[in-house]
């Protein structure tokens, strides 16, 4: 073959090399692409996107919007037109079956007298004339101008024949009519450890329960039937996803309610992702410690819920020292110390984590010294104190030390801070609500609300975390802004961290690769809008698992 030859077939070569390598590259089939954003994908950099792909319910991709649009062919696409997206909001420490089951009581929140409070009864009443019960919660003696607790009477002329509960907003009190102890037949001589059976000076019951009181009457109340709790479950689902949630730890649950909301996620209904905390009764234990740790998709039970004392509003904290305002009060643990240690050891021995609740400086300390003592540096075991609400200074280096995660809840300090210092003192006020000096301590902090405690918009205790401010601004400059987080590190309490506070974190909490696609889309930037708008920022859409399961539009 002659030269010339050999070169033109060369020649002839070369514009189909050049052609082959210049072809685009082959595009990925995604379900999802979501482009044309600002995303907070919640990384280790905390970097910023604009686009990402989705496929089998999972983040695929994350980069531009160019990028994202030449490498995935996607079935839908969303235009988010400059809006903001973050990982699903996650609430570390709530109550939900018990907030969904609650939409069928009165709702006293926010009620401003007693009076107020009677006035409600009577017309949910009326409204709901062959209810068994008359129920209703939320509300709070500290919000009134006569800051007493209430007593009976009045519940007794207005309704003899019904049975009366009513719950105090933290849900560690309650006050009941004469009915209602007649069938739980609680007297004046009923045993009760670990909670108050309230008398008055000369003896008489005055209807008010605190703490394991409550149980004596509650347990009397009947269960809703599985159809209407499904009913209320999947309402409460729908005012969740309203506000961006998309995972929420229910501190405290029974196994028949852990059933049925994993036959509701299981049939589709529930698309809520939850972390049951398993209430601590003999029958749970026994179940849960043979059967050991279980997980799907959307549902974790890897722990156990534990009451360690009661609330600070109902002066059932457990403290160091006696109440600034009761002298003779240190408030009380729940159970014995024996029983907590023996609680401990059992579920160190198990794969189970430990997340007590624990309000009180004394409860705190009792708490930590155990984990501490029955984990022996067991690394990992993310076990939680719940609220870590009043946290002596010497003690806040434990957490740290024995690996303990700080599960809080922003809200209950500027929820509280018009009478805590009433309760505590100015000085050990000051080692309250300090979730900053936590933070510092151990990196990580879980964050939640405890609705229906507080309110169930996750946007409130971001804005409590960062302002240290109710939601009428209140004060001015924050309540003890040494102990404000950053809005980075509150993004991530309620996202990240909180994920990993269960043992989520390989499923989601961010937004990267391989993690599953549950993301809210924001009208505003929660990084940069004025700290007073933060409440009432607007919720555009959210999705579970690259569905959308909420929309304003």
């Amino acid at each position: 073959m002659s030269r010339s030859l050999r070169l033109g077939g060369a020649a002839l070569l070369l514009p189909l090399l050049f052609g082959l390598t210049a072809c685009p590259p082959a595009r990925y089939a995604a379900d999802l692409v979501v482009y044309n954003a600002t995303v907070y994908p919640v990384d280790s950099a905390f970097s910023k996107a604009e686009a990402f792909a989705v496929q089998d319910g999972k983040i695929v991709f994350v980069g531009t919007s160019k990028e994202v649009g030449q490498r995935y062919d996607a079935k839908e696409k969303v235009d988010a037109q400059g809006k903001f997206v973050y990982p699903g909001f996650y609430d570390a420490h709530c109550h939900f079956y018990r907030y969904a089951l609650g939409l069928r009581d009165a709702n006293l929140v926010e009620t401003a007298s007693w009076a107020a409070v009677l006035q409600k009864l009577q017309a949910h009443r009326q409204q709901n004339p062959q209810s068994a019960w008359l129920t209703g919660r939320g509300w709070d003696q500290n919000d009134w101008d006569v800051k007493q607790f209430p007593t009976k009477d009045e519940l007794d002329r207005l309704f003899p024949d019904v049975p009366v509960f009513i719950t105090r907003i933290d849900g560690h009190a309650a006050l009941v009519n004469q009915k209602a102890l007649d069938l739980a037949g609680v007297t004046a001589r009923t045993p009760i450890s670990g909670g108050t059976i309230t008398r008055d000076a000369q003896g008489r019951l005055t209807g008010l329960l605190v703490d394991n009181a409550v149980d004596l009457v509650s347990a009397k109340i009947p269960e809703p039937t599985p159809a209407e709790a499904a009913r209320l479950v999947l309402q409460a689902q729908q005012e969740c996803v309203a506000l961006g949630l998309t995972s929420l730890a229910d501190a405290g649950l029974e196994r028949a309610q852990i059933d049925r909301i994993d036959s509701l996620q299981k049939a589709g209904q529930l698309k809520l992702r939850l972390d049951a905390m398993i209430s601590t009764t003999p029958a749970n234990l026994a179940h849960y410690l043979k059967r050991g740790p279980y997980r799907t998709d959307r549902l974790t039970v890897n722990s156990f819920k534990v009451y360690g004392d009661g609330a600070l509003g109902s002066r059932g904290a457990c403290l160091l020292h006696p109440y600034q305002d009761r002298p003779n009060e240190t408030g009380f643990l729940l159970q014995s110390v024996a029983d907590y240690r023996k609680l401990a050891q059992q579920l160190a021995a198990s794969k189970f984590q430990m997340n007590t609740h624990a309000i009180g400086d004394s409860a705190n300390r009792v708490l930590l010294d155990i984990y501490g003592e029955v984990l022996q540096g067991k690394a990992d075991r993310r076990w939680r104190i719940e609220h870590a609400q009043v946290v002596s200074r010497a003690d806040v280096a434990k957490f740290k030390q024995y690996g303990i995660v700080p599960s809080v809840q922003p809200t209950h300090a500027t929820s509280d801070m018009y009478w805590a210092g009433d309760r505590l003192g100015q000085e050990r006020l000051k080692t309250a609500y300090a979730y900053k000096d936590l933070l510092n301590a151990t990196g990580r902090v879980a964050i939640g609300s405890d609705f229906p405690v507080e309110y169930l918009n996750p946007l409130f205790g971001f804005h409590s975390a960062v302002a240290r401010q109710d939601a009428k601004n209140f004060p001015k400059g924050g309540f003890q802004p040494e102990n404000a987080l950053t809005r980075e590190e509150a993004l991530r309490g309620m996202t990240e961290w909180a994920a990993w506070a269960a043992f989520e974190d390989d499923q989601k909490g961010t937004l990267t690769q391989g993690k599953w696609a549950d993301f809210v889309i924001m009208e505003q930037d929660l990084m940069t809008a004025p700290a007073e708008h933060l409440r009432n920022l607007k919720v555009i859409s959210t999705y579970i698992q690259g569905e959308r399961v909420y929309t304003s539009r």
